[in-house]
């Protein structure tokens, strides 16, 4: 089963697929790990909905193979270093695949999930989270990354094509509304 995950950042899409791995022994897939490489950063990709993460790749490496009932491995971009970490490989008998993050649910992608979800927070719980994990880059959320998000979310209709819809507001209590 694979299942896709993705929302605003800062709503607990990591925390929550990190949980639900921990329990069932699953294999997780960071959309963070596909963000795109310098020479893909062209102003036509980045106005495109969705456009900032190498969803090619993600298909072709993760995705399509492991939905094939391939085994497959893929290399996370790591943006800070801006290189390739060491593959990771993927085993299509696993019991359960998590694809999380934003973007996740990108119309090209949706397809191969047997389930999606879309992990909501308000905007003020937001802030605060962004704000304690990462202060020096709270600016850049607001400005540039928080707005790309709201354009894909709205142009491609993630939250209402979801089947689950979780909103975690405030300290994370264990007990999602919706």
């Amino acid at each position: 089963m694979i299942i896709g995950i993705d929302g605003r950042c800062a709503a607990g899409k990591t925390t929550l697929a990190a949980t639900l791995a921990q329990k069932v022994g699953a294999q997780i897939v960071h959309m963070d790990d596909f963000f795109l490489r310098p020479e893909q950063r062209t102003d036509q990709r980045l106005a495109e909905p969705g456009g900032n993460v190498d969803r090619e790749r993600v298909e072709s490496q993760v995705l399509k193979p492991l939905h094939d009932g391939r085994t497959t491995s893929y290399q996370p971009w790591n943006c800070r270093a801006l290189c390739f970490e060491p593959a990771i490989e993927l085993d299509p008998h696993a019991p359960l695949t998590i694809v999380e993050g934003s973007y996740a649910l990108h119309p090209e992608l949706r397809g191969y999930y047997d389930l999606t979800m879309f992990v909501d927070v308000d905007p003020a719980e937001q802030r605060r989270r962004l704000e304690a994990r990462n202060a020096a880059l709270l600016r850049r959320f607001l400005d540039e990354w928080i707005p790309m998000e709201e354009r894909y979310f709205t142009s491609t209709d993630t939250r209402r094509f979801a089947d689950i819809t979780l909103s975690l507001n405030g300290e994370p209590s264990g007990e999602p509304t919706n």
